[in-house]
């Protein structure tokens, strides 16, 4: 007779036919699972950066706080009360700052009271100001880095764009605001593309690296604005050094009555976000851009123009750098004066970073900057804690999102497929 029992060795029975085939269609192709495992580590690194950022701010809030130090001479507990409590007020005062009350802003909506809301949406709207340059600054780096090239002078660029706006936007008068503004934004974008194509120029025919011009570019455009607004560009009636008031058909449409001041800028960087975006990977020439910055060897090996590549990211690079200074002359300060770029072309190279050089990612890190900043003025007045905080969470932030191997060490995450990483500045230490 035949021992029909099943041995143990055998291990558990084997599946039907039908249940192997719902089992496989049940899981996504393994592409698939790559891809969405690669979207969502694209979303967590940048999150836990942030977050871990907005941790090891909270250490050196507590630690600079006088409170805590005498709390804690009390006794530990109360020394740990009194830490919760300072972060909590100051991150509270942080994000009122920079979003606005959601109490406020609800009872204004529902009591239907126009003034109400406009000043519950005061913070959000001066947090959308200042994250406008951070999306024009944000999308020349991550352009650059694009192509392989490492664009440290988006801050020399936005001065150039800005002296040109500048001079367009009040030299030239009877223009409707329908010609003038294009025109001065334009103004604006040649002038960081000259500034732009210089060093690109000089990569592509000399092989000078651009890291080192684009430095030295940047002195060159400082000096040159303290010269033009302490001579030519000086506004006769001021000792001041300041340019002359742009005429109101240059001045970019503001959306709301003031205090208000979120103006048409803000719709123009993030058309120009989707404008780079489709130019990137929708077009042949973005194809060839990019495929330059993946592999310059092989781009030239290939046939590719690789001197015109470099000369044109550069270019255009500097072009969105200029809308920048231009949209701060246009939409904001109406004149230009001495220094009036707090470092924005310098953030412009962590939102890059943060953005992981794309524009969807450059838009979204310029707007936590642009946040960070409005609010970080609002924290300072509510708690007497210096602003300079902000900059330390940034910087921590940066070097989360730069370092991402950190932030999987310290929560767990699986590393991405080998070639995942991000993107890599080929030029960064030569050819």
């Amino acid at each position: 007779m035949t021992n029909e029992k099943s041995n143990p060795k055998e291990g558990p029975p084997k599946q039907s036919a039908s249940e192997i085939f719902l089992e496989e269609i049940s899981k996504p192709p393994p592409k698939q699972r790559s891809r969405w495992r690669g979207i969502g580590q694209a979303i967590a690194i940048p999150a836990l950066a942030v977050f871990t950022g907005l941790l090891l701010g909270a250490v050196f809030i507590v630690l600079t706080s006088e409170s805590f130090y005498a709390a804690w001479s009390i006794s530990p507990i109360a020394g740990l009360k009194e830490a919760w409590d300072i972060v909590v007020t100051a991150y509270s005062a942080l994000f009122v700052g920079a979003i606005g009350s959601p109490k406020e802003i609800i009872s204004a909506i529902i009591n239907l009271d126009p003034e109400a809301l406009r000043e519950a949406l005061y913070p959000l709207t001066e947090s959308l100001v200042a994250a406008t340059p951070y999306i024009f600054g944000g999308l020349s780096v991550a352009l650059g880095f694009r192509v392989g090239l490492f664009n440290i002078g988006a801050e020399g660029q936005i001065f150039m764009g800005a002296i040109f706006a500048a001079f367009v936007g009040y030299s030239i008068t009877g223009l409707p605001a329908l010609i003038h503004i294009p025109l001065t934004f334009l103004a604006g974008a040649l002038g960081g593309a000259f500034w732009g194509f210089i060093p690109g120029w000089l990569k592509a025919k000399t092989g000078a690296h651009e890291v080192i011009n684009t430095i030295m570019l940047n002195y060159i455009a400082f000096r040159l604005s303290d010269y033009l607004l302490t001579g030519p560009m000086q506004r006769p009636d001021s000792f001041n050094p300041v340019s002359p008031t742009i005429m109101d058909s240059a001045k970019l449409t503001r959306f709301f009555d003031d205090p208000i001041r979120l103006h048409l800028g803000f719709i123009i960087a993030l058309g120009m976000a989707w404008l780079v975006w489709w130019f990137l990977f929708k077009t042949e020439w973005g194809f060839y851009l990019r495929s330059v910055g993946a592999n310059l060897h092989a781009a030239r090996y290939a046939g590719m123009n690789v001197p015109l590549a470099i000369i044109l990211g550069m270019t255009l690079a500097g072009a969105l750098a200029g809308m920048a200074g231009g949209n701060e002359v246009l939409g904001v300060n109406y004149n230009l004066a001495m220094a009036f770029s707090s470092g924005y072309g310098f953030d412009s190279i962590a939102i890059a970073l943060m953005g992981k050089s794309h524009p969807l990612g450059v838009v979204l890190a310029a707007l936590l900057f642009g946040a960070l900043r409005n609010g970080a003025t609002s924290m300072m007045l509510a708690t007497g804690i210096p602003i300079d905080i902000i900059s330390i969470v940034q910087a921590f932030v940066l070097v989360f999102v730069a370092a991402p191997a950190i932030i999987r060490t310290i929560y767990r995450l699986k590393p991405p497929p080998e070639g995942e990483e991000g993107i890599m500045v080929s030029s960064w230490g030569g050819d």
